[in-house]
């Protein structure tokens, strides 16, 4: 998970890019942020998905296979 020091400067390129423009070290710290971001993004989504389990009106289990597999795959580890 991403710091609020992190989460701060982000906003602060961003901003910063809107309106004056960033040197090439900032968008090079710019890049490496966002995608730490998103890194953290996805492994949240994922950790979602590893406990999701759908059932349709009928009470019947219709999660997805590929969900499934996925679940099976972090029970062996």
């Amino acid at each position: 998970m991403l710091s609020k020091e992190q989460l701060s400067r982000i906003n602060a390129l961003s901003k910063k890019a809107k309106t004056e423009g960033l040197t090439e070290s900032e968008k090079k710290e710019q890049k490496g942020l966002r995608e730490e971001y998103l890194k953290n993004v996805r492994k949240s989504f994922k950790n979602q998905f590893k406990s999701m389990t759908i059932v349709d009106p009928e009470g019947n289990d219709v999660t997805p296979q590929k969900v499934k597999d996925l679940q099976d795959r972090n029970k062996k580890h």
